[in-house]
C-alpha cells in the first residue's frame, strides 16, 4: 500500500508541471515532493516523470496513474470533508481563480468580511485572465463571466448583475484634439488599448438603441490585464489617448474630473460575472460557506 502523501505529491507535481511550482500551491518543499514521488516510483516500479532542467513531465504511466488518481483523492477528500461540515466554524483552504478585474471590482467587497465570519479558513486566490480548467488545475471555484462559463459548471451571480464599459480621456487630451461624437470619430484619435491572452488586440463596441458598432481604433500603448491595466489608466490621466474599460475602474478617476466621460450614451452594458464550480455530490465545506456567503451578502444579488 501506498502512502497517500506520496499520491497526492504525485498529483500535485503532474497538475503544476513541477516541483518548485507544486511547492509553490501544496506549501510543501520542492525537496519533499521529490523524495515522496521517487518513493512512489520505486515502489511502483515504475518511472512517473520524465525529468529535465527545464520541464517535469509524466510518463505514459503517470499519464495514466493521474487520470484514475485525480478523481480517486477527490473522492477521498470529500469523504474526510464531511465531518469538516459538523464544525461549528468551517475550516481548511478554498483555492480561486478568477479575473483580474473581479480582485479588483468584486473581491474587495466580499473577501474581508467573508474571512471576518470565517476565521478557520483559509483563501487561496488566482488572477488569470485566460480560460482555465478549475478541474483539472486543482480549484474548487472561478469566478467568469457568462460568456466563458462551460455548460456543465453550477454558476451563481457574484458582485453588481448590471455593468458598463466605460470610455474616457482627460480633460486636456480633449482640449486639445476634441471630443468624439461617434464612436468612429475614435477611428481619427490615439487610444491606448488592451490585448488578451491570445494576443489578439481587444475591438472597442458601442450600442445604443439596438445599434451596435465595433470599432478597431490604434494609439500609443497596448497593455495586457493585469497590473498594466493601470498604467494605461495613467497613460489617459496624463492626456496621451483615450481608454474604454470597466466604469467602476475608472469612476473614481471620473469622480474626480482628471478623467472626462466620452460617448456615454454608447456605453455598452452587459452582466455581472458569476462565481462557477462543478457539480458534485458533496461540496467542500469552505466552497459551500462562499457560496452561501455570496447568496446572503448585500453586494452580491443572487436576483
Amino acid at each position: 500500500m501506498n502512502d497517500l502523501g506520496d499520491l497526492t505529491a504525485f498529483v500535485a507535481v503532474a497538475r503544476a508541471k513541477g516541483f518548485r511550482e507544486a511547492a509553490r500551491a501544496t506549501a510543501r518543499g520542492a525537496s519533499s515532493l521529490s523524495e515522496a514521488v521517487r518513493r512512489l516510483e520505486a515502489n511502483l516500479g515504475v518511472r512517473l516523470f520524465n525529468r529535465t532542467t527545464r520541464a517535469v513531465v509524466p510518463t505514459e504511466a503517470g499519464v495514466r496513474l493521474l487520470d484514475r488518481l485525480g478523481p480517486a483523492l477527490a473522492e477521498v477528500d470529500a469523504a474526510l470533508d464531511v465531518a469538516n461540515g459538523f464544525r461549528d466554524r468551517p475550516a481548511g483552504t478554498l483555492r480561486l481563480n478568477v479575473p483580474v478585474s473581479a480582485v479588483r471590482l468584486i473581491l474587495p467587497g466580499i473577501v474581508p468580511a467573508f474571512l471576518a465570519a470565517y476565521p478557520d479558513i483559509q483563501l487561496d486566490i488566482i488572477a488569470q485572465t485566460g480560460f482555465v480548467d478549475i478541474v483539472a488545475s486543482g480549484y474548487d471555484a472561478g469566478i467568469r463571466y457568462e460568456e466563458r462559463l462551460e455548460q456543465d459548471m453550477i454558476a451563481i451571480p457574484i458582485g453588481p448583475r448590471d455593468q458598463r464599459f466605460a470610455t474616457a480621456a482627460s480633460p486636456a487630451y480633449l482640449d486639445k484634439y476634441g471630443r468624439p461624437n461617434h464612436p468612429r470619430d475614435l477611428l481619427a484619435h490615439a487610444c491606448l488599448l488592451h490585448r488578451f491572452g491570445g494576443g489578439e488586440v481587444s475591438t472597442w463596441e458601442f450600442e445604443q438603441d439596438g445599434e451596435v458598432i465595433s470599432v478597431n481604433p490604434t494609439g500609443p500603448l497596448i497593455v495586457r490585464s493585469g497590473a498594466t491595466v493601470d498604467l494605461a489608466v495613467d497613460v489617459a490621466i496624463a492626456g496621451l489617448g483615450l481608454i474604454r474599460l470597466f466604469e467602476d475602474w475608472l469612476r473614481p478617476h471620473l469622480d474626480a474630473g482628471t478623467l472626462e466621460p466620452v460617448l456615454e450614451p454608447w456605453w455598452q452594458r452587459f452582466s455581472g460575472p458569476f462565481l462557477y464550480y462543478p457539480s458534485r455530490r458533496y461540496l467542500p465545506a469552505p466552497l459551500r460557506a462562499f457560496i452561501d456567503f455570496v447568496r446572503s451578502h448585500p453586494q452580491c444579488p443572487t436576483g
